[in-house]
């Protein structure tokens, strides 16, 4: 009998959704031609309601057509199999259902021989709650996870696919925002990047914005010069920032060069914002995880009301990356890397092997098929690589170990 192989994807977007799934139908293509292939709609929540799409004979056909898109052609959510009462309240399960239970069952309704779930350490963590629900309770499924997220945050994966891309699409995002300084004297522009808990993306952003400057050709007789496109200051969560002393240093910027750009992690600082909005008594929403919900919590806009006043800044201006870098295809350093996991994860599933494909840092960086439970998320970006470490002694800004802002 032909194997039964379906696909979901969950979480936020990243630039590897469609593409996994093209490296993946590539690979079975290859190694099991007759097997039907199927994606579960917008992610667990669509395996909870049984909304699944059969992949027509032109999908596998033309799955290269997937390697050129951005976004998921089957759809996203966040669903927390195991947080029985939001599944519930979303009407994903009737009261008194458990979600793991329901899951399995549409699984085995479907004849699914095996799941790849396409997303980043909630997903994955997700997919090791069902593979082992599936274990224990006499299924006979196997669960293949791909690591995708833009923060980079994944233990033990050492690079996310899809991170690579957004901090290219970043870059190229704050090429046209920084022109923006020319419209008024004492210019602040605040380059809020993604990242909760690791500011990986956030260096990595500026880091590639600053070497696609060194092939601009500036004319400062006309005060187009570098230093006023540069950035001047990166904030990130695994940093320790003296805010007085960081003030001081932006203001000689300030001073010298009529502007500031700062990148920001959306994680900096993010403790300081939810202590001074709970002692105001005011709610911090929650996503199905636990985690606030960063876009309601605005921190691009909390440290703008922060420094304004601080800098003398005329004109304060806070603009977000993350929809215009998640959004992207990928480029060809992540495509690469995406089908070689993609293609380990077809070999591991068919090899009846659960656990995320990805590189595995703890065995030297090699593709590995690394056991669901060594999955977790919030992992530190490290400031002290080489990369990140010259590039802040190049803008002039000190290092430390933990962000507090003040």
């Amino acid at each position: 009998m032909p194997k039964k192989i379906a696909f979901l994807t969950a979480g936020g977007l990243a630039p590897c959704l469609s593409s996994s799934i093209g490296g993946l139908i590539e690979k079975y293509n290859e190694i099991a031609p007759d097997a039907e292939l199927s994606g579960y709609l917008n992610g667990y929540q669509g395996l909870l309601t049984g909304r699944r799409m059969p992949f027509p004979t032109e999908v596998k056909e033309r799955y290269a057509t997937l390697y050129g898109f951005g976004g998921s052609p089957i759809g996203n959510s966040r669903v927390k199999l195991t947080n029985v009462g939001d599944c519930e309240k979303r009407g994903l399960v009737e009261a008194g259902q458990d979600p793991l239970k329901v899951a399995a069952e549409q699984l085995q309704q479907d004849d699914i021989d095996i799941l790849h779930t396409i997303g980043g350490d909630d997903t994955n963590t997700t997919a090791a709650d069902l593979a082992k629900y599936l274990h224990e309770n006499g299924y006979d499924l196997t669960v293949v996870g791909l690591p995708k997220t833009v923060d980079n945050d994944v233990f033990p994966i050492e690079q996310t696919l899809g991170a690579w891309t957004a901090a290219e699409q970043g870059a190229v995002f704050f090429e046209n925002i920084a022109n923006e300084n020319t419209t008024s004297t004492r210019h602040l522009i605040i380059h809020e990047v993604m990242g909760r808990h690791c500011g990986w993306l956030t260096g990595a952003t500026a880091e590639a914005y600053r070497r696609r400057l060194d092939d601009w050709k500036f004319l400062p007789g006309m005060r187009l010069s570098r230093a006023c496109w540069d950035v001047h200051a990166v904030w990130l969560p695994e940093m320790e920032l003296d805010l007085g002393a960081e003030v001081e240093r932006l203001n000689g910027v300030m001073a010298e060069h009529d502007c500031v750009n700062l990148f920001l992690s959306e994680g900096a600082g993010m403790d300081a914002i939810i202590r001074e909005k709970e002692a105001a008594g005011e709610e911090v929403r929650r996503d199905a995880f636990g985690h606030a919900r960063l876009d309601e919590l605005n921190p691009g806009k909390w440290f703008a009301t922060q420094l304004k006043d601080k800098l003398s800044a005329d004109k304060v201006l806070v603009q977000k990356s993350g929809y215009f870098g998640r959004s992207a295809a990928p480029n060809e350093r992540d495509l690469e890397l995406i089908k070689r996991s993609a293609f380990a994860a077809a070999e591991f599933a068919l090899d009846g092997r659960s656990g995320v494909a990805g590189l595995d840092e703890d065995n030297g960086g090699k593709m590995a098929c690394i056991d669901f439970p060594r999955i977790k998320g919030g992992k530190p970006f490290d400031i002290d690589v080489p990369w990140f470490e010259e590039m802040l002694g190049q803008i002039g800004q000190p290092k430390g170990a933990r962000v507090e802002a003040h």
